[in-house]
C-alpha cells in the first residue's frame, strides 16, 4: 500500500517556517485519505528545553522524531553536527522502513537531504519528490561562506543536482528558483512550481482597536511598523536600523520587532547603542496569538539580499497577507516578492541600503490611512485567490494521486502545482 513519507527536521507542533508548511500539508493529505508518515526530529527549534516524543499519531498523520544531537542554531559547528546526525539516522530510517510503493517527499532542512536520502531511496526503489524551500549550496555560496570555484562547492553542487535528477519530482517556491534549477541542467518537465501559502482560517485581520497585543505592548496610539520572523543571514536590517535612527524623534512611529534567529542580539545591541526607543523588541508568539501578532503592526517589513532571490523565498510575506496588511519589501526591484506587491498593489518596495527610501514609504503610508488600508484588504484578497492553503493542498493532492497512478514513470506530465 503506497505511503506518503515526508521528511524535514521539524514539524508540528515546531512553528518555524518549513515546519508550518510541511505541517499543513501532511495534515491536510491525511485529512484527505492519504496514509501519512512523518520523520523528523525531537526539536523544537527555538526550544532546547523540550523533547518531543519518539512516537505519536497527530490528526491521522503518523510521527517518528529521530533523537539527534541537539547542539542547537547558535554556532555553524554545533548546527552543521546536528545536521549530520540527522542526515545520517534519516538514512538508516528510511532503509528501515520505506518501501518500493512510497513516495518519499524530501524537504531542504537540513540542507542536502536529498542526497543523503536519494541514495537509500534508489536502493528501496521508491519515489523521491524534492521539495525545495531553498538551495544549497547556492545560499552558503552567495553568503560568501564558499567560493563559486571551491572543490568542496562544486562536489557539493553536483551530488544535490544528480538527486534532483532522481525519479520523481522538483517542487520549487518560486519561478525563479524553478528557472534556475532548469539552467543547471534539471529536466523542465521535473520542476514544478508551488507558492507557499498561509492559513487564512488560522490567520485572519484584527482591528487595531481590538488587538490585545497591540494594547499590552503600548503601541495604541502609533503608527507601528512591523517585523516578525527569522532575524537570518539572508535579511538586511541596516535598512531599518538607519531609518529607526532618522525617525527616532517621530514617537507616532514605532518598530516592532518579534522573532529571534542569527541577527537578533546584533540588531538589539545596535538598537540600543543607538538609543533607538521607538523600537520594540518582542519573542515569537505561539500560534493562537499570531493573528494578534501580525495584526499589531500598520505595515510589515520583508528583507532578502538580492543575491539571495534564486535561492530563498521569505515565507512571512505570506503570513503578512493573511493578516490584511501591506508589505514594505527591501530588496531587488525584480525580485520575486517585490514583484508580487507591484502587480496586486499590496505595498511598496525599497532597494537595499536606501534608509531615506524606507523612511519616505513609512510616512506615506502613516500621512495617508486609507491608502494603507487599502493595500491591506489587497493582500488579504491576494491569499485568498493565489496563496490560499486550501488550493495548495488540493495541488499535492492531485500530484500525489498522479505519481501513485505511474510510479515508475521518468517523465511525469509538466502541469503544476495549484496555487
Amino acid at each position: 500500500m503506497m505511503r506518503v513519507v515526508f521528511a524535514n527536521r521539524y514539524f508540528y507542533p515546531d512553528q518555524s517556517a518549513t515546519s508550518r508548511v510541511v505541517s499543513s500539508v501532511a495534515f491536510g493529505l491525511a485529512r484527505r485519505g492519504f496514509d501519512v508518515i512523518v520523520m523528523t526530529s525531537r526539536d523544537i527549534h527555538n526550544r532546547r528545553d523540550i523533547v518531543l516524543p519518539a512516537e505519536e499519531t497527530v490528526f491521522g498523520v503518523t510521527i517518528r522524531r529521530l533523537s539527534t544531537t541537539r547542539f542547537g542554531r547558535q554556532t555553524l559547528l554545533g548546527r552543521g553536527f546536528d545536521y549530520l546526525m540527522f542526515h545520517l539516522l534519516s538514512f538508516f530510517w528510511m532503509m528501515a522502513h520505506i518501501s518500493h510503493d512510497d513516495i518519499a517527499v524530501i524537504c531542504t532542512d537540513p540542507p542536502l537531504l536529498s542526497v543523503t536520502s536519494g541514495v537509500a531511496l534508489r536502493l528501496k526503489n521508491a519515489v523521491m519528490v524534492n521539495w525545495i524551500m531553498d538551495l544549497f549550496p547556492e545560499a552558503a555560496i552567495e553568503l560568501g561562506y564558499f567560493t563559486r570555484g571551491n572543490v568542496l562547492a562544486r562536489l557539493t553542487l553536483a551530488a544535490r543536482n544528480a538527486s534532483l535528477r532522481m525519479r520523481g519530482l522538483c517542487i520549487c517556491s518560486t519561478d525563479t528558483m524553478a528557472e534556475y534549477l532548469t539552467r543547471q541542467g534539471i529536466a523542465e518537465g521535473r520542476v514544478i512550481v508551488s507558492h507557499h501559502w498561509s492559513d487564512g482560517a488560522e490567520i485572519r485581520p484584527v482591528d487595531p482597536a481590538e488587538n490585545g497585543l497591540r494594547s499590552a505592548w503600548g503601541l495604541d496610539d502609533a503608527f507601528v511598523v512591523g517585523y516578525s520572523g527569522n532575524f537570518g543571514r539572508a535579511h538586511d536590517f541596516e535598512t531599518t536600523l538607519g531609518a529607526a535612527e532618522r525617525l527616532r524623534a517621530d514617537e507616532t512611529i514605532r518598530f516592532l520587532m518579534i522573532g529571534g534567529g542569527h541577527h537578533h542580539a546584533a540588531v538589539t545591541a545596535k538598537a540600543r547603542q543607538a538609543d533607538l526607543r521607538t523600537m520594540l523588541f518582542q519573542p515569537l508568539q505561539p500560534i493562537d496569538r499570531l493573528s494578534e501578532s501580525l495584526g499589531a503592526a500598520d505595515v510589515h517589513l520583508v528583507s532578502l539580499l538580492p543575491q539571495l532571490e534564486h535561492c530563498i523565498i521569505p515565507s512571512k510575506f505570506y503570513g503578512i497577507l493573511a493578516a490584511g496588511r501591506p508589505t514594505i519589501f527591501i530588496g531587488a526591484k525584480d525580485g520575486e516578492v517585490a514583484r508580487v506587491i507591484e502587480r496586486a498593489g499590496c505595498g511598496l518596495h525599497v532597494e537595499l541600503g536606501d534608509a531615506d527610501g524606507l523612511v519616505r514609504a513609512i510616512r506615506y503610508l502613516r500621512d495617508n490611512p486609507v491608502i494603507c488600508r487599502a493595500m491591506g484588504a489587497r493582500a488579504r484578497a491576494l491569499l485568498v485567490s493565489d496563496y490560499s492553503r486550501d488550493s495548495a493542498i488540493e495541488g499535492w493532492c492531485k500530484r500525489i494521486a498522479d505519481l501513485a497512478k505511474a510510479p515508475y514513470s521518468s517523465t511525469p506530465a509538466t502541469e503544476g502545482l495549484a496555487p
